[in-house]
């Protein structure tokens, strides 16, 4: 008897483990998904996030939510230090979803839920290949960013700039402008809060090349990639805009003692002229000030062969964590269903529209007759490359490495290496990670 009972208790563990994996593997496609459909779901969620100024607003979503899904609870968890903070955690079950931290792409499925495949994906949403692997994309974007440079309109015009610069010497030339006819700060570093200074790395893509296999596959078999090319083009054209600023004293005085949530307020008063930063810090300076009319973004000032190309990419994705129960992961995947395709959220962050069939906001006027430009993804087999080199050499591209571009700023302030020697440095570390990698160099 008791060893029938045991044959019958190991048959049922086996048909709800059997049952378990059915159901999870039972998960549909996200572009399958209908709201509304499984209304009466019942969820408790936790959602790791970093947008600590947009409390109230992502609040409002739940509400919003839970007029369809009144089951589901859903509770923002937003951290300041949040790419440290995520990383720490994305191994443990204390979250539901999360705004994907730099893991290596390969390490994705031990960490989050599949959404479907990056080809039907992409088909319906916007950079599904950002956090893709083995043909399946495992995070949706919050938003998109096009890659330019924030400034105040009103300043432009007192400086007597007529037209938005479209190469690095025109830039430099407005900068003086602003410096001469203006009290307004030129160009604003954002040193002292540190993340901010490795905005200038997503400029080196398709802004600096218009080419869109440039930042996944050019530049890992490139040799010295930051050479000066001798056309204003490029890497090397990229940060020389940033020495020079500062060598000219086209910045704040003491770029030590920058204030990142002072600097909204400044440049929507007028005391700044610009700043370089993503599209998503637009709607943060007009709602800054009663001057938000004032802000523009316009795109980064290089010219490849006549044409001006933004680079443009996924904000933070949002990633379900594959340790959730099968109730939490269908709930997480209405969540972000219902953030994409109707909270208007990339919208109102001036953001690129995720969902094909959304609306560019109206800061991208500038934008007119500017190609944007996605980074292709690693060919196969180089999914982890990028991140494999940026660990090698300590250079960090785009991937919080803002220690060697406030470097720029030190040097070119107090005269210590000119902009040459830095680049010279950095091709150096390049050209050893590439070959202790065993990169095939072109």
């Amino acid at each position: 008897m008791n060893r029938l009972f045991a044959i019958v208790l190991a048959v049922a563990m086996l048909l709800t483990v059997f049952s378990t994996v059915a159901v999870a593997d039972e998960l549909p496609a996200f572009e399958t998904l209908v709201l509304g459909e499984n209304a009466d779901l019942a969820a408790d969620l936790t959602f790791a996030y970093h947008r600590t100024d947009r409390r109230e607003l992502l609040d409002g979503y739940v509400k919003q939510f839970q007029e369809i899904y009144p089951n589901v609870n859903i509770t923002y968890d937003l951290v300041t230090d949040y790419a440290e903070n995520a990383l720490l955690r994305v191994g443990t079950d204390n979250w539901t979803i999360m705004g994907i931290p730099t893991v290596n792409k390969d390490e994705l499925p031990n960490y989050f839920v599949p959404f479907g495949t990056t080809e039907s994906l992409s088909n319906m949403y916007n950079f599904m290949d950002t956090w893709a692997y083995d043909g399946l994309s495992y995070g949706v974007p919050s938003t998109g960013n096009a890659q330019g440079i924030v400034y105040n309109k009103a300043v432009f015009e007192k400086a007597g700039i007529t037209e938005l610069p479209k190469t690095p010497d025109a830039f430099i030339a407005a900068l003086k402008l602003i410096k001469e006819n203006t009290d307004a700060i030129p160009l604003y570093t954002n040193y002292a809060a540190g993340w901010t200074m490795g905005a200038w790395d997503a400029y080196i893509g398709g802004s600096a090349t218009g080419d869109p296999a440039y930042m996944n596959q050019v530049f890992l078999h490139k040799a010295n990639p930051f050479s000066d090319n001798g056309d204003g083009t490029g890497p090397y054209a990229v940060y020389k805009i940033l020495y020079d600023a500062v060598k000219e004293g086209l910045i704040e005085e003491d770029y030590t003692t920058t204030d990142w949530e002072g600097c909204k307020g400044m440049i929507n008063s007028g005391k700044i002229g610009c700043m370089v930063l993503g599209s998503w810090a637009y709607s943060q300076m007009v709602e800054a000030g009663p001057n938000g009319d004032d802000i523009g973004y316009m795109s980064f000032p290089i010219t490849v062969n006549g044409k001006q190309y933004a680079s443009a990419g996924a904000d933070y994705c949002f990633g379900i964590n594959v340790k959730a129960t099968d109730e939490q992961k269908l709930a997480a995947m209405y969540y972000i269903k219902w953030l994409t395709e109707k909270s208007g959220f990339a919208y109102s962050e001036g953001g690129v529209p995720i969902d094909k069939k959304g609306e560019y906001p109206a800061l991208y006027a500038a934008f007119e007759g500017i190609d944007m430009v996605a980074d292709a993804p690693a060919v196969a087999g180089e999914e982890t490359l990028l991140n494999d080199l940026n660990s090698e050499s300590e250079l960090a591209i785009n991937a919080g490495g803002n220690t060697k571009i406030q470097q720029i700023v030190e040097n070119a302030f107090n005269g210590t290496k000119d902009f040459d020697e830095i680049m010279a440095d950095w091709n150096e570390a390049w050209s050893d990670a590439q070959k202790a990698l065993g990169v095939e160099v072109k």
